[in-house]
């Protein structure tokens, strides 16, 4: 049943790694781990061309990932630009590790301009096989202007680089289009990934996500948006080649023990994330989420029938085949394939990612139970292409609201929308994607689709700054709510594993003076390249990722110590990029009432609320980052001691920077 050792794993993930090729960075320096170009792409003038990387110095500055893509952004993104402007890049990004024998080393980011939220920078995450094929063809990532007048897609096969005709695609899913792309090129399937959008990104609507590999797919942002504003409908890689990397045989040693770390309690005996997701674990132990009360079910209404949903989903699955689905050089496989064996969707293979978030913003969030349609409500999301962190939360607002009978059947159409309805969800999604009807008016984004409703609807709405969160009910934790509120790229994980689940005691207090901390380090392994589940909670992480990094670069002098000024510098640049961007202190408390409740009912019945502590937290949060409380704005010193004034000059934030 499915693939059942690290060693088949390996075997799959790592065979197709045919010749070694050099590195030569900008200025001719050889830097292994990098490979050693940057693609670009217009799509006006349907040009491609390579150049290499930047120099060494700000390669160390940025590292990779959001990083460096982020240095890109600032460097070359218009003020003015708006999101779907053709002039404003699109950046694939991934990391010195991508691609390597490091655990987990599967991922790339794109980034952009948020799509949902005006002032802020969207970093949307990936793993499957897309990052590692990328950089085997010879290039760390590809930075994508322009816009096509008719839908094209671009095939990278190693040194060829076309774009192609995708009108054929456009209109599909997304599990069609990738088929159907690797049909047109006559590949094995395993043999190349295809990254693409599906109706939702073709549509421009916001949440709007890019999938690639059936199981996985970068949301945050809604980076599907833009591709649909660009008109580029997918982008296919095949790569031969392999990342080399400095030091082999201590880079091998180190890594291995990375590796044999990933399955290891803590001291304290916390399990690791990777260990409670290993072999799609989230089918056995959604029940983490359960028992703390955290499920969103019923648009966070109902606690109790929160939970259940979790124990008849781990049930059902405890009787249906799971087939782990591991990305490049993964022994966690926390994304899976179900194949549905009984009940209504008998027959029905869907394929998830990891985490609990997409099953609950696909259909527990709106009130569907029975796990069958569960499961294929979170396969529409991801074939449609709509983050359901995104769109759920709005199906989750109508739902309520039509309970509570500030909309009836006249204006939605003749739809019911009582709790559980999956039908009439669909039809609302297809609605939103064709603009037309009910489902019509909630197409321009959270906020906008609250304001179509009318009432207290916007009450309803789950969000922090009009976008979606990691779908979870996080009232009763408050260190993860805080760290969606504090995110710098709108609501996202940027906090690291302790952080995240707290004891219920703990849970009514984040402790600031180790937020910056936690934050830095979730955002410095972020730009490696490697999967937050192989990095989170595990032993000695700390060390064995800087020193991995230091081994395939050739370092040898870069320490855990730089590693954290690295994510401490990249959040200062989210927030840089925000302020340039019109951002406010007050942004900072645009959070849905409903998430600023103490859940009343269920396992965390009587944990206190967030609201009346948020300004508190943040402005302590502000002084420990090195902000001015009373503006979030980055002191002088802080932008000084990270090496920042570049930054500030590019954006022309000087006059703010006291």
């Amino acid at each position: 049943m499915g693939i059942n050792s690290r060693d088949e794993f390996s075997n799959r993930t790592r065979s197709r790694n045919r010749h070694k090729r050099s590195q030569l960075i900008g200025g001719g320096q050889v830097v292994t781990g990098y490979v050693d170009r940057i693609l670009r792409v217009d799509l006006s003038a349907r040009r491609t061309w390579t150049e290499p990387l930047p120099p060494e110095d700000v390669l160390r500055k940025y590292v990779g990932g959001t990083g460096l893509a982020l240095h890109y952004l600032i460097q070359e993104c218009p003020p003015s630009a708006k999101p779907s402007d053709p002039e404003t890049p699109l950046i694939f990004m991934t990391g010195p590790l991508a691609g390597t024998r490091a655990p987990s080393s599967s991922n790339y980011v794109v980034v952009s301009l948020h799509y949902d939220i005006p002032y802020a920078i969207g970093a949307g995450f990936a793993h499957g096989f897309w990052a590692a094929f990328l950089k085997f063809a010879g290039y760390e990532g590809i930075i994508v202007t322009g816009a096509s007048e008719e839908p094209v897609y671009l095939l990278i096969d190693d040194d060829k680089v076309e774009l192609r005709d995708a009108a054929p695609y456009w209109g599909k899913g997304t599990r069609e289009t990738e088929r159907l792309i690797k049909r047109e090129l006559d590949v094995d399937s395993v043999e190349m990934s295809v990254a693409c959008i599906g109706q939702a990104g073709e549509s421009m609507l916001p949440g709007a996500m890019i999938k690639n590999d059936r199981n996985h797919g970068a949301g945050k942002g809604s980076p599907g948006a833009l591709m649909g504003a660009k008109k580029l409908k997918a982008i296919a890689v095949r790569g031969t080649g392999q990342v080399s990397v400095a030091e082999p045989k201590d880079f091998i040693e180190t890594v291995t023990q990375w590796e044999d770390n990933l399955f290891v309690d803590s001291e304290d005996g916390k399990a690791p994330l990777g260990k409670l997701w290993h072999n799609g674990g989230m089918t056995r132990h959604h029940g983490v989420m359960s028992e703390q009360g955290i499920t969103a079910g019923k648009n966070l209404l109902d606690p109790v029938w929160s939970r259940k949903f979790s124990e008849k989903y781990m049930d059902a699955c405890a009787g249906w085949r799971v087939d782990p689905q591991p990305s490049y050089n993964c022994t966690i496989a926390c994304s899976y394939d179900v194949r549905i064996t009984s009940g209504q969707f008998a027959g029905t293979r869907v394929s998830l990612c990891g985490g609990g978030e997409p099953f609950e913003g696909a259909a527990a969030i709106f009130g569907v139970d029975e796990p069958g349609a569960a499961l294929m409500m979170t396969d529409h999301f991801d074939d449609i292409g709509m983050e359901s962190g995104f769109g759920g939360p709005i199906l989750g607002m109508i739902y309520e609201a039509y309970e509570k009978g500030i909309i009836t059947k006249e204006d939605t159409g003749g739809l019911e929308l009582t709790w559980g309805n999956f039908e009439a969800a669909i039809e609302i999604l297809d609605q939103m994607i064709e603009r037309r009807g009910f489902g019509g008016k909630l197409a321009g984004g959270m906020k906008e689709a609250a304001a179509a409703i009318g009432g207290n609807a916007e009450d309803f709405l789950v969000h922090v700054k009009g976008a979606g969160i990691n779908m979870h009910d996080w009232r009763p934790l408050w260190g993860p709510l805080f760290g969606q509120i504090i995110a710098g790229t709108g609501p996202a994980h940027q906090i690291e594993y302790p952080m995240l689940w707290q004891s219920k005691d703990a849970a009514s207090e984040v402790p600031t003076e180790k937020v910056p901390s936690a934050q830095a380090q979730k955002i410095w392994e972020d730009c490696t390249g490697v999967c937050m589940f192989a990095c989170q909670g595990v032993k000695d992480i700390v060390e064995l990722a800087p020193r991995s990094v230091a081994q395939a670069t050739g370092w040898s002098d870069f320490t855990s110590d730089e590693a954290m000024r690295v994510g401490e510098r990249v959040v200062n640049m989210m927030r840089l990029a925000a302020l340039r961007r019109g951002f406010k202190k007050e942004d900072d408390f645009d959070v849905s009432p409903r998430l600023m409740e103490g859940p009343t009912e269920g396992p965390a019945a009587g944990a206190p609320s967030m609201g009346p502590h948020l300004k508190r937290l943040l402005e302590k949060y502000y002084d420990q980052m090195g902000w001015d409380p009373e503006t979030g704005i980055p002191r002088k010193e802080t932008i000084e001691r990270l090496d920042l004034e570049d930054v500030v000059n590019r954006l022309e934030l000087g006059s703010a920077i006291k």
